[in-house]
Parts: structure tokens; sequence; C-alpha cells
């Protein structure tokens, strides 16, 4: 058995995998496996995988029948993971040389299930690199105060946990964007601890990148978070009303934030996808529970949980426009 598998998806990278796949093999914890799934490339991504295999046999690569997106990709790859642990590495990011014995210290070290990495943004313009702000004072936590961090984000979600637990909650596929996020607040809501090491994952920020792109599948976050409150419900805890009480004002507040955005960028959409938009939120509003909701926030205007997507929209409209004119 391998100390730690990590999980790489590859679509289309051939211009950052080399430095990907050179940050694996030039990890100092050497027992290691390293699954490489290439969804479907169109560039030279298959035979720079191929040729890591060929000179390394902790390399393994497999190949989805079809373009399928980075959580099929990565399910896939741990259907065949034998480390104790496993990690993820997207294809255009890279770790440090020790981050996996980081990793993996601390986690034998502490008896912990998830050892959460310093996150390094490197911002690919002029290569800047900022440390993601951990918003929190402590370096362990409980696997439920992890999960209420990760809402908001004051606790992000690159990590190496449990093969155990990553196998019982294998990556959302719900959507194609953020249902990986699903993924982690399931990971640390099963971990009895959570604690940060001193492993560098360097993630690349790209201008252009589909999470920062005004593109229809941002909204793809509303489907992400109905799937996270369906997971929620199937489990057996013995807070999850509070659980799932807190979710649904996180689920309420993003899906107000979406609209807004939506509003703000009408003229970036054709007109099928208007259509397709505003299906897709008269379908998510009748999924919210008003009850859920603290009454505080039902008394704010614009926050009131109508779940009639007429009645919605022509309320959100008019406050739009009201703050426009009160704006100029």
């Amino acid at each position: 058995m391998a100390k730690v598998t990590v999980l790489t998806a590859v679509y289309n990278a051939e211009r950052y995998l080399r430095q990907c796949l050179d940050s694996l093999r030039g990890q100092t914890l050497a027992d290691c496996q390293f699954i490489c799934i290439d969804d479907c490339s169109t560039d030279a991504s298959p035979a720079i995988l191929q040729e890591y295999a060929a000179a390394d046999p902790r390399f393994q690569v497999l190949h989805t029948p079809v373009n399928s997106g980075q959580a099929i990709a990565r399910n896939l790859g741990l259907q065949f993971a034998r480390g104790e642990y496993v990690a993820m590495l997207d294809a255009d990011d890279w770790f440090a040389p020790d981050t996996l014995e980081q990793a993996y210290t601390t986690l034998r070290q502490t008896h912990a299930q998830c050892a959460v990495l310093q996150l390094v943004q490197h911002y690919e313009a002029d290569g800047t690199e900022v440390l993601y702000p951990i918003r929190s004072i402590a370096t362990q936590w409980s696997g439920e105060e992890a999960f209420r961090l990760s809402l908001d984000w004051s606790l992000h979600g690159l990590y190496v946990v449990e093969t155990a637990i990553h196998k019982r909650f294998p990556f959302d596929a719900s959507s194609r964007l953020y249902s990986d996020d699903n993924t982690t607040r399931l990971h640390y809501l099963h971990s009895s601890l959570v604690v940060l090491c001193q492993g560098r994952y360097y993630y690349r920020k790209h201008a252009a990148s589909l999470t920062n792109a005004c593109s229809i599948r941002r909204f793809d976050h509303l489907l992400a978070n109905l799937s996270m409150k369906r997971q929620l419900t199937g489990l057996s805890l013995p807070n999850r009303e509070e659980l799932l009480t807190l979710y649904e004002h996180h689920r309420w507040l993003n899906l107000l934030g979406l609209y807004r955005y939506y509003r703000q960028h009408l003229s970036a959409f054709s007109a099928e996808e208007h259509q397709q938009i505003q299906h897709l939120f008269a379908q998510m509003l009748p999924t919210i529970e008003p009850h859920r909701l603290p009454w505080q926030l039902k008394l704010k205007p614009g926050y009131y949980p109508f779940r009639n997507y007429s009645l919605f929209s022509t309320f959100q409209n008019f406050l739009l426009r009201l703050h426009s004119f009160w704006g100029h």
C-alpha cells in the first residue's frame, strides 16, 4: 500500500502539465501513487502522460471514454487508489517538493483524518504569489467546525484525506463546476479531526478561467448547492437539522447573489441562455425552505424568500432599479 495517492484529471493541459508532473515526481515522500486521468484531451497531454508513466512506475494513466469533466475523471481514478490517503492536484497546478511528506507526517502525528494544505495562489499574469488567508486562528478543527468554515471558504478545499472517507464520498458530479465544493464539505464533516499542515499547494490563477468568466456555467452553482442540500438530508447525523438550517441560509444567499449577478450581466447571454438561466431559477426557488431562514433575514428588503419565479424576479428587478436610481 502506498502512503498517498494523488489524483490528477487532465484535459488539454499540455502547456502546464510537465510542471505539475515534475512536482509529483520530485516529492520527498517516495512511497506514493500518482493516478492521471486523461479526459479525452485533443492536444499533446496524453503523450506527455505516457512519457512520465514509462519513466516512473508510480504514475498510472487512465482514460475516460468521453469527455466528462473533472469530477467523473477523478472518480475513475479513485477506484484504483491504494494509498492510505488521497489528494488531488489539478493539471495546471503543482506541489512544493515536501508537500505530501508534510501532510503525511502531520496526519500520522495528530491521528487526524484530513490535513489541509497551505494554499499559495499564483497569479499567472505577473507571477505574484499570495498565501490564501485562512480565516481562523485555530490550526485544528472538528469536522463540523471545518464544514462551517468551508461554507464561506474561511477554510479552503485543498487537502489530503483518508482514502476510506474519500471512497465513501467520491467527487460530486451533479454539475460541471462547483460540485466539488460539496465533496470537500462532506469530507470535512466526516473527519473527527481536521488539521492544517505545512505542505504547499500552488494554485494557478487564470484571468479567463471558467470560474472567473462571465459564463452560463456560473449558474452551475445553483445545481451544486441543491445537490449538497440533498446529500445533507440523506445523512444520519444527530445534528442534521441544525446543519440543514445553516446550509439553507447559505444556499438562499447564494441564489440571491447569482440572480443579482445575472441582472448585472444581461448582455453577456444569448436569448437561449436567458431562457435556460430563468428556467433554472424557476426550478430552484420552490426547493428553498423559508422556515429554515432566520426571521431577521426575511425582514430585510430583497431577502424575503419568494418561491414563485414571477414574484421573485419582479420584486428583485424593482429593488435593483431602485438601487440604480438612488445610486445615480
